[in-house]
């Protein structure tokens, strides 16, 4: 027989085995598997060789037991049937047409495969190994049969072991099949490369898992340590006062309502009361766990992302804990420990419990704390004695209280009282045929029922803005009433003295049904320095009303004007026009013909800007824009949606003769802006507040600001702006300081009276606007009965104010403008140059004559006696034109037009460049235009 390790044909290399290298290494691979490996399948019309040379017959079937059997593997030992074949010599006797092809080294190729290229070069064993169990193609077994470990361990495989590595791997052979590394079945597979997401996907696990695991831990710690609080926890003991900017200067006092507040139990509260507080405040309050996960997942994402409004969801067991224990910080931990007490409450307290501790303690507005003095407060009865619709008027006014007063917003407070019925129809607690039936409640006024600790005066609405304020910023009324809080306000005594004074002085006299309101702004910081809604503290506020605008509009169309490249020198026609069937004209008939809209806006003529509005591409839409940028807000409380029609479609033409509603404290803000060079502050009243303990809730300190429009454009506004309050009969400020003004009216529909009048203006350092009109919308007039304009009350008042506040400084210069469309700031003349007549004139005739008469000195004596008599050749003169008052010689102002026929538009004289300024006050610049009243 052959040795293992003789050199055969194939160079003593096993089928399928390796190239050996010098001295015949590596052994040959045994034909027998590895001890422990599955055994390869026999594939179909493959059959073991025949040994010894016996003949084959490929047509009959092998025994079992006998060679040829599929089941049978050859082993290495001489004699024995599972010994692999030895190679084919060169003395063989030729294969014959039905022996069955070999592969190299004398085995039989695969099934269904070709025989190997003798000349490819050999590649390592890439058999098949077949499953324990699994039948192999071609065989009736069910299972591959398994060899005995006996006849495994052969000298063969013995002497291959001990020749392989260290490592105990098989020599390499080669890749393996399908793609795997070095050595084939016997190598060591490849490690597999992570891929990155897996990574990302444990690392996102982790942390999923501590997001819960964490609020778990703190949740269960919370749970265990915390308190539930009582209802008498509620302390309000300690009095919040409120300064003026001086820190001394008292405007208000916040005085805990130990006095009004009543405890009542469940059964004094009516059913259909508190039905009414659920359907408002918390409509599955029997059935839910005391707190909202909906709520404090909000409460989460808004922390999170720094957002200002971090509450919202809270359920009526939270808000009673809320105000009882943890306050209204807007932080995770104090949100997390609402919810644990919440939790706990629902446990130890019944639901009753908790409803009647939070109706005794809840504000409700007014400086009611608690249910029965709301009852009081807004109706003047016991809570015993509440109907369904009146207690939903208190339901309603829980989540705003300062703001929900139907008395000062009749329209929100409905609103929400809607809510509040429909909520008890949807809960089954209000039938619906009831419902359809109610109409909303009397209210008593707060003066009817208002104690001594709250402000009468001016000062009481300034405190309502400040309430609201705060609110706004998270000081709740329970910190108020709570830890004893030092409130400094940005009202400047000395203004504010000065704003009431001309208010009481120039309202003396008055027709009984004028109503006024005034606001005062500092342009460099949005401070409110002085604030005026009327006398009556707990009444209308004017000052922060909705109110039609008039002609002081005009402005913020002109500022959209420049910010579109057009400059001051603009003309415009003031004659009358019609647009869709309105006929727009000017008040008293006034024109300055084909004149720059800085003349126009002085003027204030209506057909000038509208116009100019008419001129512009989606004008209305552009104005509203520029108003709300320089300081017009997009809602007004009481009004909604600002500078659009009631349906939301968007303004329309009217919109630049200032038809729809803003507030005193919005045009105060916006002129503020223009005084500002452009630079928007956000008006506020409250500067500081600080705790008993000396903590600080709140500081606003230098409050900065933002550039809403170019400089240049505000700045030439000013320009525009600065000659009007001359205009407007004489009232320029003292001393010569110089001011930005402008007036306005509205008409009262078609009347031809007005309803609202008009004065604003401003200072580098101080913006005033002033309001006047009636509370029963009817024709505003002055005392003797005439037609009221803002030159008149409006601007008293204004004039009055700023003189008082200002009294003392500096005069202050506006910045100079930047040119835009190369004017600078308004030109020196204000309409085309007309050149003189050719036509010469006529020779001067004296205006009287002397003619002689005969005097009788005696009877029929009679002598000649001179006298005078009217010139009959002289013509009556006429009243100077616009264009006489044009140089008569000199031509055209530099950058003035030419005037053409008419109906042409002017031309421009030449590039000579324009005037960095002027009065606009016509060709002589002297002011010599009698003023108008407007």
């Amino acid at each position: 027989m052959t040795s293992p390790y003789d050199d055969g044909p194939h160079g003593g290399r096993p089928p399928g085995g390796p190239q050996p290298g010098p001295g015949g290494y590596p052994p040959p691979r045994p034909a027998g598997p590895p001890p422990g490996r599955p055994l390869p399948p026999i594939r179909p019309g493959q059959g073991p060789a025949p040994q010894g040379g016996q003949p084959r017959n490929p047509g009959r079937p092998p025994q079992p037991g006998q060679p040829g059997d599929p089941t049978v593997r050859r082993g290495p030992q001489d004699g024995d049937p599972r010994r692999p074949l030895p190679p084919r010599g060169p003395n063989d006797p030729p294969r014959g047409p039905n022996d069955p092809p070999r592969g190299p080294g004398g085995q039989p190729p695969r099934g269904g495969q070709p025989p190997r290229d003798p000349n490819r070069p050999p590649t390592g064993p890439t058999r098949r190994v077949e499953q324990p169990g699994r039948p192999g193609p071609g065989s009736d077994s069910q299972a591959t049969q398994k060899i005995p470990a006996e006849a495994l361990d052969s000298p063969t495989r013995r002497v291959q072991r001990a020749m392989r590595p260290a490592g105990g791997g098989a020599p390499p052979s080669g890749p393996g099949r399908n793609g795997r590394g070095p050595g084939g079945p016997g190598g060591r597979p490849p490690r597999r490369r992570r891929s990155p997401w897996r990574i990302v996907r444990r690392t996102l696990y982790v942390l999923i898992a501590l997001a819960f695991i964490a609020p778990s831990a703190a949740f269960l710690l919370s749970y265990t340590t915390v308190k539930v609080p009582q209802p008498d926890d509620l302390k309000t003991n300690q009095v919040a006062t409120i300064y003026a900017s001086d820190g001394s200067s008292v405007l208000g006092k916040v005085v805990p309502p130990q006095g009004n507040r009543t405890d009542v139990t469940i059964d004094q509260i009516p059913p259909h009361v508190r039905n009414a507080v659920i359907a408002a405040e918390d409509r599955t309050f029997y059935t839910n766990p005391g707190f909202s996960i909906s709520g404090f997942g909000r409460a989460l994402y808004r922390n999170a992302t720094g957002q200002e409004d971090a509450g919202g969801g809270s359920t009526i067991t939270q808000q009673y804990v809320k105000n009882a224990m943890v306050g209204n910080e807007h932080s995770l931990s104090r949100k997390v420990r609402e919810l644990v007490i919440s939790a706990k409450m629902a446990q130890q307290w019944s639901k009753d419990q908790i409803l009647t501790a939070y109706l005794n303690t809840i504000y409700f507005g007014r400086g009611a704390y608690g249910i029965d003095a709301a009852s009081k407060a807004y109706f003047d009865k016991k809570v015993q004695d509440l109907s369904v619709a009146e207690g939903a008027v208190l339901a309603a006014t829980i989540q705003q209280p300062s703001n929900l007063d139907p008395e000062k917003n009749p329209k929100g407070a409905q609103t929400r009282w809607n809510y509040v019925l429909d909520g008890m129809v949807a809960g089954g607690n209000l039938a619906a045929a009831d419902r359809q039936k109610m109409e909303y409640p009397q209210v008593v006024t707060a003066a009817q029922t208002s104690s001594d600790t709250l402000e009468t005066g001016p000062e009481g609405l300034i405190k309502t803005q400040v309430l609201s304020e705060l609110a706004e910023a998270g000081i709740n009324e329970h910190q108020l009433n709570t830890q004893g809080l030092t409130i400094t306000t940005t009202i400047d005594p000395k203004m504010q003295q000065a704003m009431i004074d001309a208010v009481h002085k120039d309202m003396d006299g008055q027709r009984d049904e004028v109503r006024t309101a005034a606001v005062s702004i500092d342009p460099k910081s949005g401070a409110v320095k002085a604030y005026y809604g009327g006398d009556n503290g707990q009444g209308f506020d004017f000052a922060n009303a909705g109110l039609m605008s008039g002609s002081t509009f005009k402005v913020f169309g002109l500022a959209e004007n420049l910010e579109l490249g057009k400059p001051l020198s603009t003309l415009y026609d003031s004659a009358d026009l019609n647009v869709n069937g309105i006929k727009i004209t000017n008040a008293e008939g006034e024109t300055c013909g084909t004149c720059t809209i800085a003349e126009a806006l002085k003027r204030s003529l209506n057909t000038s800007f509208y116009r100019m509005e008419l001129d512009m591409q989606g004008g209305p839409e552009k104005i509203a824009a520029m108003a709300h940028k320089l300081g017009i807000p997009d809602t007004i409380p009481g009004v909604g949606k600002t500078l659009t029609e009631a349906d939301g479609s968007g303004p329309n033409n009217g919109i630049i003769l200032g038809q729809y509603q803003v507030r005193p404290l919005d045009m105060a803000s916006a002129y503020a802006t223009i005084a500002a060079s452009g630079i928007y502050h956000k008006p506020h009243f409250v500067q500081k507040v600080v705790a008993a303990d000396g903590t600080v809730l709140l500081d606003r300190g230098q409050v900065p600001g933002e550039q809403r429009v170019s400089a240049a454009v505000a700045d030439n506004v000013t320009a525009a702006m600065e000659p009007i309050a001359a205009w407007s009969l004489n009232h320029n400020l003292a001393g010569g300081r110089k001011s930005g003004a402008k007036t306005g009216t509205t008409q009262l529909g078609d009347t031809g009276q007005n309803r609202d009048a008009w004065m604003i203006g401003f200072t580098p350092s101080l913006a005033t606007a002033v309001w006047a009109g009636t509370e029963q919308g009817v024709a505003l007039k002055t005392p003797s009965g005439s037609i009221m304009y803002g030159s008149n009350l409006p601007s008293n008042i204004w004039k009055d104010t700023m003189d008082g506040a200002l009294k003392g400084t500096s005069n202050e210069d506006f910045p100079k403008p930047a040119a835009i469309g190369g004017q600078a700031g308004v030109p020196s003349w204000s309409a085309p140059y007309t050149p003189p007549s050719s036509t010469p004139r006529a020779p001067f005739e004296p205006p009287v004559v002397v003619t002689p008469s005969q005097m009788e000195i005696l009877p029929g004596v009679r002598i000649p006696v001179p006298g005078l008599a009217p010139n009959p050749r002289q013509q009556p003169q006429q009243q100077q034109s616009q264009d006489d008052q044009q140089p008569a010689d000199g031509g055209p102002m530099p950058g003035q037009p030419l005037a053409t026929s008419e109906g042409a538009t002017p031309t421009t004289s030449g590039n000579s460049g324009y005037s960095q300024g002027g009065t606009g006050n016509g060709a002589s610049g002297n002011g010599t235009y009698p003023t108008r009243q407007r």
